[in-house]
């Protein structure tokens, strides 16, 4: 593997970031994800207990526990070190469904500029690091659920054995499994993770690739304007 190459299009992918930041569609997409998988992060923090109390509970109360988990996003209420972790994973995965968002937008304008007439050009970028092939929506979407599934799985405290795997766990081995399950909690993170940042990469590339060229779509029609 050229290491350099691969690195490379790490650099790409997050120039591809920093200009997607820039566009409405991809806010569009982040802000909603952001919301919504910090607070089911932060509600899942102790397995499932808030769920079994908001059984007990009823309906008026429970909205204190969903709002404690949504302010538990900007760290209120909640140690650093549980913030930190539950931030970065939801931002992670905010970021990468605010890309598939605006790349959907994206690629279904460009669908609606073929059919006109107009046939797209090859952006003169340096985009050696990038396939050729770009991924397609569906599969994007995929990789989100599946990176999902994973953090859901690994949600809550593996230290103190309240994870969503908890029951599984303890319906294979035994119900004081805590460290198998710590354990098995912790590489599920880490894998969901890894998932995460290669997906980043991957629609990270296919972002730049597709603003870049569609800049250099707009230089050249105003150029040929000019002429005209």
């Amino acid at each position: 593997m050229n290491w350099r190459k691969w690195l490379d299009g790490f650099v790409l992918a997050g120039k591809g970031i920093l200009l997607a930041t820039k566009e409405k569609r991809f806010w569009a997409g982040f802000v909603p994800s952001f919301i919504f998988f910090g607070t089911l992060l932060n509600f899942l923090s102790g397995g499932l207990s808030n769920y079994e109390m908001m059984k007990l509970i009823g309906f008026p109360a429970n909205l204190q526990i969903i709002g404690k988990s949504f302010l538990g996003i900007f760290g209120i209420n909640v140690p650093f070190l549980d913030w930190l972790y539950v931030f970065a994973i939801t931002l992670l995965q905010s970021i990468l469904i605010g890309l598939i968002v605006f790349l959907w937008h994206k690629k279904r304008h460009s669908a609606v500029t073929t059919k006109s007439g107009v046939t797209p050009v090859k952006s003169p970028a340096k985009s050696s690091a990038v396939p050729a092939n770009a991924t397609s929506n569906s599969a994007n979407v995929e990789k989100a659920g599946i990176i999902t599934g994973l953090i859901a799985l690994g949600a809550g405290c593996p230290t103190c054995g309240t994870t969503l795997i908890t029951p599984l766990v303890g319906a294979i081995f035994s119900s004081s499994s805590l460290a198998i399950t710590g354990t098995i909690s912790t590489i599920v993170t880490i894998i969901a993770i890894i998932v995460a940042v290669l997906s980043l990469k991957r629609i990270g590339e296919e972002t730049y690739v597709i603003i870049i060229n569609e800049k250099y779509l707009e230089r050249k029609h105003r150029g040929q304007s000019k002429n005209n």
